[in-house]
């Protein structure tokens, strides 16, 4: 996926003063040589024919940014300092905000510097900030409208073919793509990994096009889903507006497009790749009918959030505890639970997901025990101590659950 570097950035250049190449230094915290970018491709027209200087005020060091390798060659993505995106209010204005009544978290529209490049070793690379320092000469050449949509176009041309690469797609045509009969635990967890890779995708997705004019045509096209493309045009040309007007708001347009023949076709395509029992389908269950382990797997989440006090950001040892049993508990419930249709999953989908179930507990487990070294009270500790006992019992009764369905 991107890497997503500004925290690390402590200075940089982007010189687009030669029309079609544009090259670029970028100093990194905890790096002795700054990264070099030679790149194919103009900015948008706000830096194009420009160098540019930033700095940022506040740079933390980011572990991830070792991967990255010096040479940054190949092709450029949108670069732009006039990006409008949301930006979270914080400080008295956004508390006396939010404290007016239930509402959405307050934000306002800022531009902010984006710089998206695709490396031939790397793969994306984002630096997207409304805090850094500008500095931006004088333009050398001008980069007309003509020119400008060419290069945003071929711009989403480059990140379709990323996420294409991301995504990996396995072609239902290959004979023997497609086994017959029932799938084994580790068929299974393929196409758990094919599920995972296409949600992080379109996750990454959705954040680069969220607050876009056209994000629905554009989030379409890079994702590959043709069939979806077509049904939107077909939606405007009904409702008789433009190829780049999507304030369309009827109602009628509305239903047709989603219960459309296109609809179904990719709704054959995605259970043709993922199955029926898909990890990410949204199931609901009656209580009655719930599985004893999912049971005591949702009470261990609830535990969970009882025992931590505060609201830590990812990769925290609480946001860690939280998120994997809670995932836990959503699985269990997709897997075991009774659907009140007759359906039953596979043996092999349990199986595979009753695995990473155990991958998420014993990250649950890590991380319950780095909160109770952490922590002096002893009421605290002895909370974590018994959440470790709970959280042991159910990975316990995974494992006879796994050991059971290998048997029949």
């Amino acid at each position: 996926m991107a890497w997503r570097i500004e925290q690390a950035v402590v200075w940089g250049e982007i010189d687009n003063s030669v029309e079609g190449h544009t090259r670029g230094c970028i100093w990194l915290v905890g790096r002795d040589v700054p990264l070099q970018l030679s790149l194919d491709g103009d900015c948008w027209r706000d830096l194009a024919g420009t160098r540019l200087h930033f700095e940022n005020a506040a740079p933390r060091h980011d572990p991830e940014t070792a991967g990255l390798a010096v040479d940054q060659s190949g092709v450029i993505g949108d670069m732009t300092a006039s990006r409008k995106a949301k930006i979270r209010l914080g400080g008295a204005e956004g508390l006396a905000a939010s404290c007016c009544g239930p509402q959405e978290t307050p934000f306002e529209w800022r531009n902010t510097l984006y710089l998206e490049w695709f490396s031939e070793f790397n793969g994306r690379v984002v630096i997207e900030a409304s805090t850094f320092t500008l500095r931006i000469s004088a333009h050398e050449w001008e980069l007309d409208e003509d020119a400008e949509a060419a290069q945003k176009l071929a711009n989403l041309n480059a990140m379709r073919d990323f996420m294409t690469l991301v995504i990996q797609r396995r072609d239902a045509e290959v004979p023997g793509a497609e086994p017959a009969g029932e799938l084994d635990e580790f068929a299974w967890e393929a196409r758990l990994k094919d599920n995972d890779r296409l949600t992080d995708a379109y996750q990454e997705v959705l954040e680069k096009y969220l607050d876009d004019e056209d994000s629905e045509r554009k989030e379409a096209f890079v994702m590959g889903w043709d069939g979806l493309l077509d049904a939107l045009a077909e939606r405007d040309d009904a409702a008789g507006h433009g190829v780049f007007d999507v304030d369309a708001d009827d109602d009628d347009d509305d239903d047709d497009l989603s219960s459309g023949s296109v609809f179904d076709e990719e709704a054959e395509a995605w259970d043709s790749a993922f199955g029926e029992a898909s990890e990410t389908a949204v199931v609901l269950f009656d209580d009655g009918h719930a599985h004893p382990l999912q049971a005591s797997a949702q009470a261990l989440a609830s535990q969970a959030m009882d025992l931590v006090t505060s609201a830590d950001g990812p990769g925290s040892p609480s946001y860690l505890l939280i998120t994997n049993l809670l995932q836990v508990s959503g699985k269990l419930a997709s897997a075991l639970n009774d659907h009140g249709s007759g359906y039953h999953p596979e043996n092999g989908f349990v199986l595979a997901l009753l695995k990473r179930c155990l991958h998420w507990l014993n990250e649950a487990l890590g991380a319950c025990q780095d909160l109770h070294d952490a922590t002096s009270d002893a009421a605290q500790r002895c909370a974590c101590k018994a959440l470790l006992a709970n959280a042991f019992q159910v990975r316990d009764q995974i494992v006879e659950i796994r050991r059971n369905f290998r048997k029949t």
